[in-house]
């Protein structure tokens, strides 16, 4: 039987636009959610650059204030110093006097960056030693932690 719809050797033109425009609206669709999703992809980036931001200027706020807590606490080493020189009198004052102010004056020039630049290069110098006092300062705080 024939296809009263179709002549032979001639497409039938109806389906084809049919089918063309079915074919561009979901063309048009995708193109939409292409766009929505890279516009959300790039409010995510904003979003996460401005955290981003704020974390590292929060961070940068805490070295500042750990820096000054150290400054702080190195210059009352260095005065408890002065203040164990004019109260203990003798050699064992003036020993201990001078090694709470040198420890200060460490403090308050180095701070914790330098002390962690001191540390790193101790450890490079000593990498043997520095294992096993690690060793030793896990298996004490292991000890401490199962009390």
């Amino acid at each position: 039987m024939a296809n009263p719809t179709h002549t032979p050797g001639k497409p039938n033109q109806g389906m084809h636009d049919a089918g063309k425009s079915m074919h561009d609206a979901g063309k048009g669709m995708m193109d939409k959610a292409r766009d929505m999703a890279s516009d959300v992809a790039d409010k995510a980036k904003d979003i996460a650059g401005n955290i981003g931001d704020k974390a590292r200027d929060m961070a940068s706020a805490a070295g500042d204030r750990c820096e000054s807590m150290v400054g702080k606490a190195g210059s009352g080493m260095e005065s408890l110093g002065h203040a164990v020189r004019d109260h203990l009198p003798g050699s064992v004052g003036d020993r201990a006097a001078a090694g709470l102010e040198s420890a200060g004056r460490y403090l308050q020039e180095e701070g914790i960056s330098g002390m962690a630049d001191d540390v790193t290069d101790m450890i490079r110098r000593n990498p043997i030693p520095a294992v096993l006092v690690g060793i030793g300062l896990g298996y004490l705080i292991a000890r401490a932690v199962r009390r």
